[in-house]
């Protein structure tokens, strides 16, 4: 059982960095650092979009128009290490 709650730990952790790639990537498409007319590029970037957005999305749905200032990555990154400390904190001790 343990071990169920550190995989599930460690994917968390991996969604965080996939979450820290995406967001680096809009910024380099953004200021034209990187083409997505290149299709190594454009398939990171649907694959990062396909990954992503069905979970900021009711983020973003929720929050207020802020102009042009996406916060709903760094508000699902405080959620999943919410997570990942209740798991740590009140689950994993429990677990024999």
């Amino acid at each position: 059982m343990r071990a169920l709650f550190l995989v599930i730990d460690l994917a968390l952790e991996g969604y965080i960095w996939i979450l820290i790639a995406a967001a680096v990537l809009s910024w380099l498409v953004a200021f034209n650092v990187v083409n997505t007319r290149n299709q190594i590029v454009a398939t990171i970037g649907q694959f990062l979009y396909a990954i992503t957005e069905p979970v900021l999305r009711p983020i973003r749905n929720a929050l207020p128009n802020m102009g042009g200032i996406d916060i709903s990555p760094v508000i699902l990154v405080l959620i999943i290490i919410f997570i990942r400390y209740c798991i740590a904190l009140y689950i994993l001790p429990n677990v024999f």
